[in-house]
C-alpha cells in the first residue's frame, strides 16, 4: 500500500534534503509536487488543498528559518500534518469498553469482505486478548452467506451461532444476544448484509439490526480498491448508521491509498483495521503515526516488533539462539529464517517497516523479484537429505544435479543459496563472539529480544531510540535472497537497514542487527 505515493514524495524529499537552505520559491515547488502526487494517488481534492494549506502556513516561516537543516524541518513538518490527516497519534483500536457481551455489528456493501473481516477480528480477540467470541450471520439474502461465516468459524476455532432456517435478521439477532449471555461469551459479532449498491432496503435492514443490538461498536468494511467510492460509502453509512470505525480491505493490493488518506479527513470516523492479504492472520491495527512513517518511507520498526513478537515461534528461536551461541548454523536454521519471513508478510513486507529501502523495493519489482525467491530457496533446502542440510558440505557436483532436479531450480540458484548460508553462518560465529547481536538479529535468528520497562509501556518510545539515518549505515553487497554475487549487479546500498556492513550475502533471513559503530 502507498507505494506509488512513498516513491514520489521520495524523489521531491531527496531534492529538500540536498538544500542548505531554503527559499519561499522551494517549498512552493516542492508542496506543488506533493499535491500532484496525492491527487494521482486518488485522495479527494478538497483533503488535499486543506493538506497542503496546513504545511505550507508551518513550512514558509520561522520554524524552517530558524533550523539547522530546513529540509528536513519541511519532512517532520509533512510527516506531522499526514498523521493528523489520517486521525492523529491516538488509539484507535477497537473499544471493548461495554458490559459483556460486547456486540459488535459489521456492515458493509457486498463483495467489500464483511464475512472475512468478521472472522479474522474474531480469530484476533481469542488468539490475542483471549475474550470469547461469539459470531452470527444475518445474511438471509446471499447464497450460502450463513454456511460461509459457519466454515470461518471451524477454521478460526471460533463459535458461530447455528442456523434456524426462516429467521429473519432482526430476529438472528435477538437470538445471538440472547445465545452470547447465556454462554458467557464476552463478544457477540454480527455479520449483516450487504448489497451491491446502497439503496433504502440495506438501511433500514441494518438500522433495525442496530436497534435490537444496541452495538457498541458499528465497522464499516470498505474495499480499498473502490478509492474515492470507498469514501462516499462511509459517509453514507456514516450519516444513516452511525458508523464508529473503519475495516480497510485490500490494501495489499492498493498502491495508491487514497481511500486511507481521504477517509478519516472527510468523514471523521477513524480507520481501526487494514486488511492485508487473503489469509485469516492478515489483518494490522491502523496506527497514524506508524502509517505516515511508512509513507515518507521512513519505516515502521515498531510495527515490526510486534510483528515479529506475534509469528515468531519463540521455542524454535530459542533453538536458534543455543546453537549461534556455539557459533552453529546450519541449513535447517536458514529454511526457519525463510518461514519466519514468510509469516511475516515476505520480503514486501518486511521491507515495508525498514527506513530507507523504498528505492530497493521498487528495484525488486522492476527485476521481478517477489517472495517466489523465498519459495523457491524452501524448495532447495527441501529436497535436500537431513545429512546435507546439517552438512552442507556434502553437496557436490552430482548431490546438487539431483537437488536441482527435485526443486525445480538450477545448480546455479543451489550455489547461491549455499554462497548465502556461508556468509551468514560466518556472521553468526562472529556475532557468537559478541555479547549481543542487535534488537533485529535477536528477532531473526537469535530468540527474541527483552523489552525494557519503558518500551512494555510505550512501545512507540522505540522511535526514539533510533539514530536519525536508521539503525545503521550498511549497505546492501550481496543482493537480495537467491540473487548472491550472481544477481541484480547495480542494487545499490541502502543507507539505514540495519546490519553490520549490511545483509551479509543478501540474506534477509537473519538480518543481523546491531548500531553501526563509530
Amino acid at each position: 500500500m502507498f507505494e506509488n505515493l512513498t516513491g514520489r514524495l521520495g524523489d521531491v524529499f531527496s531534492k529538500l534534503r540536498g538544500r542548505g537552505a531554503l527559499s519561499e520559491k522551494d517549498v512552493d515547488e516542492a508542496l506543488r509536487e506533493v499535491r500532484r502526487a496525492l491527487l494521482e494517488a486518488d485522495v479527494a481534492l478538497p483533503v488535499v488543498k486543506d493538506f497542503i494549506d496546513k504545511v505550507k502556513a508551518r513550512s514558509v516561516g520561522v520554524e524552517v528559518l530558524k533550523s539547522i537543516t530546513p529540509g528536513q524541518q519541511v519532512i517532520k513538518i509533512v510527516h506531522d500534518e499526514l498523521v493528523e490527516m489520517l486521525g492523529g497519534a491516538g488509539d484507535s483500536s477497537i473499544s471493548l469498553q461495554a458490559a459483556a457481551p460486547v456486540a459488535i455489528m459489521m456492515v458493509g456493501l457486498q463483495g467489500s469482505g464483511k464475512t472475512t473481516s468478521t472472522a479474522k477480528i474474531a480469530k484476533r480477540f481469542e488468539a490475542r486478548d483471549k475474550r470469547r467470541v461469539l459470531m452470527a450471520s444475518l445474511d438471509t439474502r446471499r447464497p450460502a452467506a450463513q454456511e460461509q461465516l459457519k466454515i470461518l468459524g471451524e477454521q478460526t476455532g471460533v463459535a458461530t451461532l447455528p442456523i434456524i432456517a426462516g429467521q429473519q435478521p432482526v430476529q438472528i439477532a435477538r437470538r445471538a444476544i440472547e445465545a452470547a449471555k447465556l454462554g458467557g461469551y464476552d463478544i457477540v459479532m454480527l455479520d449483516t448484509a450487504g448489497r451491491i449498491h446502497i439503496d433504502e432496503a440495506l438501511m433500514a435492514e441494518v438500522a433495525d439490526v442496530r436497534d435490537v443490538a444496541h452495538p457498541h461498536e458499528t465497522l464499516l468494511v470498505a474495499d480499498s480498491l473502490t478509492g474515492q467510492d470507498a469514501v462516499n460509502v462511509a459517509q453514507q453509512f456514516k450519516d444513516r448508521i452511525g458508523v464508529t470505525g473503519i475495516v480497510l480491505t485490500r490494501t495489499d493490493g492498493d498502491g495508491r491509498g487514497g481511500a486511507a488518506l481521504s477517509m478519516r479527513a472527510v468523514t471523521g470516523v477513524p480507520i481501526k483495521l487494514l486488511g492485508t492479504g487473503e489469509k485469516l492472520d492478515a489483518l494490522e491495527d491502523f496506527r497514524a503515526d506508524r502509517v505516515a512513517g511508512r509513507i515518507l518511507g521512513m519505516g515502521d520498526v515498531v510495527s515490526l516488533v510486534e510483528k515479529a513478537a506475534e509469528t515468531i515461534d519463540a521455542e524454535k528461536a530459542q533453538k536458534i539462539a543455543a546453537k549461534m551461541k556455539k557459533g552453529q548454523f546450519d541449513l535447517d536454521d536458514l529454511a526457519e529464517q525463510l518461514n519466519q519471513m514468510k509469516r511475516m508478510g515476505g520480503m514486501k513486507g518486511v521491507l515495508g517497516m525498514l527506513p530507507g529501502v523504498a528505492k530497493a523495493q521498487a528495484q525488486m519489482a522492476n527485476a521481478h523479484m517477489d517472495d517466489s525467491v523465498l519459495k523457491r530457496q524452501t524448495a532447495i533446502i527441501s529436497s535436500m537429505t537431513k545429512a546435507e542440510r546439517r552438512n552442507p558440505g556434502l553437496l557436490n557436483a552430482s548431490r546438487k544435479r539431483r537437488v536441482a532436479a527435485g526443486s525445480g531450480t538450477e545448480v546455479q540458484e543451489i550455489n547461491r543459496l549455499l554462497k548465502m548460508h556461508r556468509q551468514m553462518a560466518d556472521m553468526m560465529k562472529t556475532m557468537a563472539r559478541q555479547k549481543g547481536g542487535g534488537l533485529l538479529g535477536k528477532l531473526f535468528g537469535g530468540g527474541m529480544p527483552e523489552m525494557p520497562p519503558e518500551l512494555a509501556a510505550n512501545p512507540d518510545a522505540l522511535k526514539d531510540m533510533l539514530p536519525p539515518g536508521g539503525l545503521g549505515g550498511g549497505g546492501m553487497p550481496g543482493g537480495l535472497p537467491g540473487l548472491g554475487a550472481g544477481g541484480l549487479p547495480k542494487l545499490p546500498g541502502l543507507p539505514g537497514v540495519p546490519g553490520r556492513g549490511g545483509f551479509p550475502g543478501g540474506g534477509l533471513p537473519g538480518l543481523p542487527g546491531g548500531k553501526k559503530k563509530k
